[in-house]
């Protein structure tokens, strides 16, 4: 028998005890411990990762720009807006009316009119608005930022502008007043803003941009209003008479009708343009209507019907029926129709036979709103152009106007 010595009995005694323990390891019956890192990884796998939103690479920075109120980022067309409502929309009123009815006795009893918008253009309390929202008022009241309320007078108003000025009595409060701005310079694609109460919610903002100049639009009274604004700011119930503010806060008009062919909402807004009001304020404050220029005439808006019957020479224009004895248009010789050849059309009579006049002022007039239209900003003595047709010949003369009649018998 071979005898071992003690060093090779340790050696080999050592050696079998890893041998046994690299098999143990081998087959999964014994664990090495984890070092500090491998741990650390285990933990990080095995607890869920929180939410985060995953944005664009470029930060959407470009054009914001920090204002005085906090930390709070406003482009610069949102401080824009802000700023002009923050200054202007005190200036805004909302208009209530109280209108007269008959009862079933025939007796006459107040109700409720119409709602609209006003801008306070002077600190004594005098209020610019449509001529719609304060047409049939019996009462009208004055409602400001703040709550309080007024009762106010219409002092002034012009029905071919739709426009009319309010005054109320404001005591010791300080009024903030709107500016007129200069609607003479504005460009298509200028930004507007537009501050009124529709359907009763106070001081609301709405913007747009002009989206036209000069449009004739027809009013209810089928009366034309020229030069007017069109925009594409909303202009609901109740924004009548609100203004038309420029970036700067200055208003270039006086937001009117909106046109909807659905007969809703959603349509073109129309603005008065605030050079027309420049024109016609001082004239309401100081005599409560616009002194216009009139021709002394009957005229007859010329139809198809007229025309086939009479045989006119032209379609389109205003058939003289009568002048004036005495007026200005006899005096620069102005034919009117014959006397023995009256028709009797509807609840009238004309009388053929008389010059066809075509253009006032520079202006066609194939319809009497034309007319209206054409002598809108002239006065009494003012000089203008006329046109008309005698047969077949174009006759142009000049003449002196008249002061415009408060109402017609024809």
């Amino acid at each position: 028998m071979k005898l071992y010595s003690r060093g090779q009995l340790l050696f080999f005694s050592i050696g079998g005890m890893l041998l046994l323990i690299c098999i143990l390891i081998g087959f999964g019956l014994v664990k090495l411990p984890k070092g500090d890192d491998e741990v650390q990884a285990t933990n990080v796998k095995s607890e869920p990762l929180p939410f985060v939103l995953e944005t664009s690479s470029t930060p959407q920075t470009q054009g914001l720009m920090e204002t005085s109120t906090g930390n709070t980022s406003y482009s610069e067309d949102e401080r824009i807006n802000i700023q002009v409502y923050e200054s202007m929309n005190k200036g805004v009123v909302n208009i209530t009316t109280e209108t007269l009815s008959l009862n079933w006795f025939l007796e006459p009893v107040p109700q409720d009119g119409g709602t609209g918008s006003g801008s306070i253009i002077d600190r004594r309390g005098y209020i610019l608005t449509n001529y719609h929202v304060v047409e049939n008022a019996y009462k009208v009241f004055v409602n400001l930022y703040d709550g309080s309320q007024y009762e106010g007078e219409v002092i002034g108003k012009d029905q071919e502008n739709d426009l009319a000025v309010l005054k109320f009595d404001p005591g010791d409060k300080e009024l903030v007043t709107i500016a007129f701005g200069d609607s003479s310079q504005l460009k298509v694609g200028q930004k507007v803003l537009a501050i009124g109460n529709p359907f009763g919610y106070d001081r609301t903002l709405t913007t747009g941009i002009i989206s036209g100049l000069g449009r004739p639009v027809r009013t209810r009274q089928n009366l034309v209003i020229r030069d007017m604004i069109q925009t594409d700011a909303s202009i609901n119930p109740g924004n009548s008479g609100g203004p038309l503010l420029d970036s700067s806060g200055r208003m270039v008009g006086i937001n009117t009708m909106i046109y909807s062919p659905s007969g809703g909402s959603v349509g073109i807004g129309f603005a008065v343009p605030v050079d027309t009001a420049r024109r016609v304020v001082p004239e309401l404050i100081a005599s409560g209507k616009v002194n216009r220029g009139w021709i002394e005439i009957v005229p007859v808006q010329l139809d198809p019907s007229i025309v086939r019957y009479a045989n006119l020479p032209i379609s389109k224009g205003l058939l003289v029926s009568r002048v004036i004895k005495g007026g200005n248009a006899e005096k620069v010789g102005i034919k009117g129709g014959d006397p023995d050849k009256g028709v009797r059309y509807g609840q009238s009579i004309i009388y053929f036979g008389g010059d066809i006049i075509t253009e006032v002022d520079g202006m066609k007039t194939a319809t009497l709103s034309d007319l209206f239209s054409a002598l809108e900003d002239n006065r009494p003595g003012d000089s203008v152009e006329v046109e008309f047709f005698r047969g077949k010949n174009k006759k142009r003369i000049s003449l002196v106007l008249s002061e415009r009649p408060d109402g017609f018998d024809w």
